[in-house]
């Protein structure tokens, strides 16, 4: 049997990893700072994360949700406090495009309605609605099309209030990055995410926040939507929240009431991602990631914008991005051929910087002078 060949492949295999680096079948060492889309939070291989895997994997990995499982509930309640959501609910499930899904789900229970406003470059997953509201035509076959899905301008506090004026009945919910992630790393203003927060109110609709690449830390805030002094509806959260092992969930506001059965999942919230998820956030909390997010994307920041040839340089805390000139299109190729740095894209020509939240300083300057002699 062949794999099914939908992934453009560096040729690299890599073996073993360890805090920043990962390293191939011949035991070169290479630079992470891609983490896996944003996914390696607090470094592969930690000490603390593979010891509450292993201490519960000599228990028990899997139980379906008929059973009842503390470990959730004491998830559930750091994720609470370090988030600063203690009165939200949570929801536990596999992928950021699950989590979406039943977001978008929750909120059509919620208002009876049926549309959804995105936005232009909009990445929210690859299942059938969040494809839908996904900005990337490509990706949406014939059966995810629908008219329910509406896509607006980013940070446009114009045509969002437009719409609603027009629309702002039927409007089930709104749903949008803090910062986009596959679009290029396009930071949402606080006024536009005041404005979201508002229009919702004023209509009746649920203010969605995809937190699963740009929340868990990753902006200096628990979620990059914080930084507006706002509160969402509904956080869909994934990526760095297992630090590699697959869980995802939603921290629903208290207004929400659960029906048994309204949603559901079999590997959801198993024993064993919940133990993933709580040592994240334990280390997280022990180590203070958050600022240390807020510091280091600081620094980065400060050495990149003295750097010639790196173009519209944004971002916040440790999800960067920059433009580059076609003339410098292949130096992301470069950094990984000639220096052993791995780095994410976003189309035509943009750099995506998202390494683990403790990240040295020496990693960074590492990264920051191959930048120096390539850019």
């Amino acid at each position: 049997m062949k794999l099914f060949p939908v992934y453009a492949l560096n040729n690299i295999t890599i073996t073993r990893a360890e805090g920043a680096r990962v390293f191939d079948e011949a035991g070169k060492s290479y630079l992470d700072f891609y983490g896996g889309h944003a996914v390696i939070s607090i470094g592969h291989r930690h000490p603390h994360w593979v010891k509450r895997i292993e201490d519960q994997l000599s228990k028990i990995a899997f139980y379906s949700n008929s059973i009842r499982m503390p470990i959730q509930q004491e998830l559930a309640d750091i994720l609470g406090r370090v988030s600063g959501k203690p009165d939200y609910q949570l929801f536990l499930c596999n992928s950021g495009a699950e989590a979406n899904e039943n977001a978008f789900k929750l909120a059509s229970f919620h208002t009876g309605r049926k549309k959804i406003i995105a936005f232009k470059k909009s990445f929210h997953g690859r299942t059938s609605l969040a494809v839908a509201a996904t900005d990337s035509p490509a990706l949406v076959a014939p059966v995810n099309e629908t008219s329910n899905v509406v896509f607006l301008p980013y940070n446009d506090e114009a045509a969002l209030r437009e719409y609603f004026v027009r629309e702002g009945s039927s409007v089930a919910c709104v749903i949008l990055e803090g910062i986009q992630g596959v679009g290029g790393i396009h930071v949402a203003s606080a006024p536009f995410l005041k404005t979201i927060r508002s229009l919702c109110d004023e209509h009746g609709a649920v203010y969605i926040a995809d937190a699963v690449q740009c929340g868990y830390g990753r902006s200096g805030h628990f979620f990059s939507h914080d930084h507006a002094g706002v509160n969402a509806d509904i956080y869909s959260v994934a990526k760095g929240m297992g630090n590699g092992f697959p869980v995802a969930g939603i921290l629903i506001h208290p207004k929400f009431q659960a029906k048994v059965g309204m949603l559901g999942t079999t590997f959801g919230g198993n024993q064993l991602a919940c133990a993933a998820a709580l040592a994240v956030l334990e280390v997280m909390e022990k180590d203070s990631l958050m600022a240390k997010a807020r510091e280091s994307g600081e620094y980065l920041m400060k050495n990149l914008r003295e750097i010639p040839g790196l173009l519209n340089l944004r971002g916040m805390g440790l999800m960067i991005g920059f433009d580059l000139p076609e003339d410098k299109k292949d130096l992301r190729a470069r950094l990984l051929s000639e220096f052993g740095i791995f780095t994410g894209e976003a189309k035509p020509n943009t750099v995506r910087l998202l390494p683990m939240l403790n990240i040295s300083k020496v990693e960074m300057d590492e990264l920051l002078n191959a930048l120096r002699k390539l850019a």
